[in-house]
């Protein structure tokens, strides 16, 4: 007997979300995009910001209040070849990737992540490469990334076999239940084309696809004030036909039933970021002032209480 469908999951989380602290590329402060999630009765919401966790501890405190769980990670910025090397274009445009904090061992390795890159990788943007990645993944969940990312380039480039390679290393550097392949659907060109790979990978290095629209604005209707965030970034008129600009208005918070409508025929990839969020476990302890004298036991007791 054929098998019946599966049915998409009732809820769902955002796992790839961008805020002010993007700078002039997010367009949703944390208190919007909070209360949205809040409003959708959405369980869990992420922080993905561009190379930084400025907004680590806010969003925190944000989804604490609101009683949802916080994720909370960091789209980095991942060096074409090492984060030492700073040579031209051959090191200027880094790969996108999207990680996020399992628990505390994650949470300290993602700032690790984005102290390398600010003091060591910095060209351009704040990168990191494979190297430091292996150490600093304990406790970190990775997803792919966005067609900016290393896999989706390989594979809109043509280049199959480096998508596998790019696929195999990742695996064994997070390890299978920590690597997900991210799929997108905004109607941006090329997208279907790494959907589809992405979909024959999953099933050769037995991964699982997880769905995630890549937030830049709370609501749709923000779409044109994002827009014109992006004039700013890129010192462009808002008139010029010519200047780079999103190819959709589908980067705002969409609610369950909407990802559901999106992802019907990849009810696993919804599910998955249900199962993310339920691998997170991270408790953030009260900020406690750190005591006057920089030795003895006061400080062994400020350590401890402050986590």
């Amino acid at each position: 007997m054929p098998h019946a469908p599966i049915k998409p999951p009732e809820q769902f989380v955002h796992l790839h979300n961008h805020t002010e602290f993007s700078l002039l590329d997010g367009a949703s402060r944390i208190k919007a995009i909070v209360a949205r999630a809040a409003e959708l009765e959405m369980p869990a919401l992420a922080l993905t910001d561009h190379g930084v966790m400025y907004g680590a501890i806010p969003f925190y405190k944000e989804c604490r209040a609101a009683g949802i769980k916080p994720i909370l990670g960091c789209e980095v910025y991942v060096a074409p070849r090492s984060r030492l090397s700073k040579e031209g274009r051959a090191d200027r445009d880094p790969y996108h990737l999207t990680l996020l904090a399992a628990d505390r061992a994650g949470y300290l390795n993602l700032m690790k992540l984005c102290s390398a890159g600010q003091m060591e990788g910095l060209y351009y943007k704040p990168r990191i490469d494979r190297e430091v990645l292996a150490e600093h993944a304990e406790g970190v969940i990775a997803l792919s990334g966005c067609l900016g990312g290393e896999v989706a380039t390989k594979i809109t480039g043509g280049d199959l076999e480096g998508a596998r390679e790019t696929v195999a290393t990742y695996r064994d550097i997070f390890g299978a239940q920590r690597y997900l392949l991210e799929v997108q659907r905004h109607g941006v060109a090329g997208q279907e084309k790494v959907n589809l790979a992405l979909q024959d990978l999953a099933a050769e290095f037995q991964l699982r696809l997880c769905a995630t629209n890549d937030l830049h604005y709370v609501h749709k209707q923000d779409a044109e004030a994002h827009d014109v965030l992006l004039c700013l970034q890129t010192g462009n008129r808002f008139d010029d036909p010519r200047r780079w600009r999103f190819e959709s208005q589908d980067f705002f918070l969409k609610s369950g039933p909407e990802m559901a409508a999106a992802f019907e025929d990849l009810p696993d990839a919804l599910a998955a970021t249900l199962d993310v969020a339920g691998l997170v476990d991270l408790k953030i302890a009260r900020a406690v002032p750190a005591p006057a004298r920089g030795r003895g036991p006061e400080l062994a007791l400020w350590r401890a209480a402050a986590g």
